[in-house]
């Protein structure tokens, strides 16, 4: 068995992986998804390149997109590493089977490489192909030795032959085979699990959006009905993971401006705990499993029909429609009330115009307060506008304005609902539910203060979720709807 030990300043040369290894993310994978969403159109000329071999297909998505090298997920350690063999005269080269144009972005970025070995469109230099190439260049460059920086079995070839011998977060199979004529210098870490990342991707604590289903069934005071609620439980699964969908496809599309945002940063995709090529699969997946429960399970029809109708409209957000102004606003009270819609569809219980009404009032109103803290976030960060989106930070005020009016209107809406004949009919003491409106006006106010105030999240329903005050007025609301019918209330004044 040959040892390699780490020859610190004596070491010359020191060649270095890029996906997987200096970066938690996968160039290629990134590149067509990028080109899915910037070039709908011509990305699909790109695969006829695969006839020629991954060198040519590259080439043909190089030429169409390049990866954002500033917000690429970098491994920390492995950088902290690289500059301390810099700042000892190594020499650092960027090894890799990316193609030539993103390599060298990737090294304009850190400004720390002194060569870039990359496919060239012609020949994908992994595996054997980068050891005769790294070969080659020690020849020219008169380095008797080397070391190696990377991270998969693809690597083992190059190991066999390297000086020093560096890996970085290596399966357990990995190292047994790197065990049998090596004894690494440095292991960067270990290899991750995937069901936390997985777990954390399906985004479990935006569920708590699909309670909506149930606002019919408690509406219609129907809570009781075993059959309904059963109904509804199901619904609501079969959302969850329609959702989930969504979520994964949302977060593959938004890749560049989620690695900018302070807190989206760490979600599985963006910050690479959860590889790229799982978003496919997983979409696909979840989506099927939404629509087949709701299809089997749920009589009649109406609800699945109408979760297709959720998921393709917000594959049109994810894709289209969110950099559209004021569009994507509609479109997002549009998915929220979509789920009270869907909640009736699932038990059988008609949906009343005035909830209806109400919803939309009020989900745009949401929406616009989320719009409006993206926005001041991006004001105290000195940009202009929103990756992705079609605002600058100079709407503020107007969305302000129309944030607000939409919640007031929710509000009003519901007012005219209680003086109607037909709550009499629902609420034998409808008296109370008047105490509802100031409970509303109060919450209304209160996010639109926090907006203001840069203390809201840019999701105003997760806020309201781990908010105490939003709490109580739910809890006070909820106890006002179920006083207003129980019998043991008595009469009005």
């Amino acid at each position: 068995m040959a040892e390699t030990h780490d020859t610190g300043t004596s070491q010359r040369v020191v060649f270095v992986d890029l996906d997987g290894t200096l970066i938690a993310t996968d160039t290629l994978c990134e590149a067509v998804l990028l080109s899915f969403r910037q070039h709908p159109v011509s990305c699909w000329r790109a695969p006829w390149a695969l006839l020629g071999g991954l060198a040519p297909f590259k080439r043909a998505l190089a030429e169409l997109v390049t990866p954002d090298a500033e917000v690429l997920p970098y491994r920390q350690e492995v950088l902290e590493f690289l500059r301390m063999q810099k700042q000892q005269g190594a020499k650092l080269v960027l090894a890799t089977a990316t193609d030539q144009r993103w390599a060298n972005a990737v090294a304009r970025h850190l400004d720390l490489f002194d060569d870039v070995l990359a496919s060239d469109g012609k020949t994908n230099i992994k595996g054997e192909a980068k050891l005769a190439a790294i070969e080659e260049y020690c020849r020219l460059h008169g380095f008797e030795a080397f070391a190696y920086i990377g991270d998969s079995s693809a690597d083992v070839p190059i190991w066999r032959k390297a000086a020093n011998v560096h890996v970085v977060q290596p399966a357990p199979a990995l190292l047994r085979t790197l065990e049998g004529f090596c004894q690494p210098s440095r292991i960067f870490g270990g290899k991750p699990g995937r069901i936390g990342p997985l777990f954390r991707a399906l985004r479990p604590q935006h569920w708590t959006k699909n309670l909506f289903l149930f606002v019919p069934l408690a509406m219609a005071h129907d809570v009781l009905n075993v059959e309904k609620v059963v109904a509804a439980v199901v619904a609501f699964v079969a959302f969850c993971a329609t959702a989930s969908a969504v979520y994964f496809l949302n977060d593959a599309q938004d890749l560049e401006v989620d690695r900018r945002h302070p807190e989206k940063c760490r979600r599985p995709l963006a910050c690479g705990s959860l590889p790229i090529y799982y978003a496919p699969a997983l979409v696909v997946l979840l989506a099927t499993v939404g629509i087949l429960l709701s299809a089997w399970t749920l009589q009649p029809w109406s609800f699945a029909g109408l979760l297709v109708l959720y998921l393709l409209t917000n594959i049109l957000y994810s894709m289209w429609l969110k950099r559209k102004t004021m569009i994507d606003v509609l479109v997002l009270a549009g998915l929220y009330t979509a789920r009270i819609l869907a909640g009736g569809f699932a038990t059988d219980t008609p949906v009343s115009e005035w909830l209806i009404g109400f919803s939309v009032f009020f989900f745009t109103s949401l929406a616009f307060a989320k719009r409006y803290a993206e926005l001041a976030r991006l004001a105290d960060e000195g940009r202009d506008a929103p990756g992705g989106r079609g605002y600058a930070v100079t709407d503020q005020s107007l969305i302000e304005s129309m944030g607000s009016t939409s919640g007031y209107l929710s509000v009003l809406v519901l007012a005219l609902y209680i003086n109607g004949e037909a709550v009499k009919e629902l609420y034998a003491f409808d008296w109370l539910l008047w105490l509802v409106c100031p409970l509303l006006l109060y919450w209304i106010s209160r996010i639109w203060l926090k907006a203001k105030r840069r203390r809201l999240t840019e999701d105003p329903v997760v806020f309201a979720l781990r908010d105490p005050a939003s709490w109580i007025v739910g809890i006070m609301t909820v106890a006002l709807l179920i006083l207003a019918t129980a019998p043991w209330v008595g009469h009005g004044p």
